[in-house]
């Protein structure tokens, strides 16, 4: 990923077949690398390769990281918490689909 789609990043548009590295999922988030490792630790984002020497991260882990980090910001929610309000989440946009495919909405 070069400069230019790093920026992009910043301004909110995630290109998913870009792939950002440690650093690069640091900057986007304005973050350290440790608090990315907590995520990690903590299961709310998962790199695409399993050796930390290697790591790569996705779009959608980009997301779910800004999202961590606004639950922390904004209301003071530990990573625990942080994990399972996004999976809280995820799971409301998945059942939302379901029922706009069903036709009930």
């Amino acid at each position: 990923m070069n400069s230019y789609n790093l920026s992009l990043l910043h301004t909110g548009t995630v290109i998913e077949e870009d792939n950002l590295t440690l650093g690069q999922l640091c900057r986007a988030c304005g973050t350290t690398a440790d608090w990315i490792i907590s995520l990690v630790e903590e299961g709310i984002i998962e790199p695409l390769e399993k050796d930390m020497r290697a790591w790569y991260f996705s779009g959608a882990s980009l997301m779910r990281a800004r999202s961590a980090l606004k639950l922390q910001q904004d209301l003071g929610i530990n990573l625990t918490g942080v994990s399972l309000v996004l999976d809280l989440m995820d799971e409301l946009e998945t059942l939302c689909a379901q029922i706009k495919l069903t036709g009930n909405a």
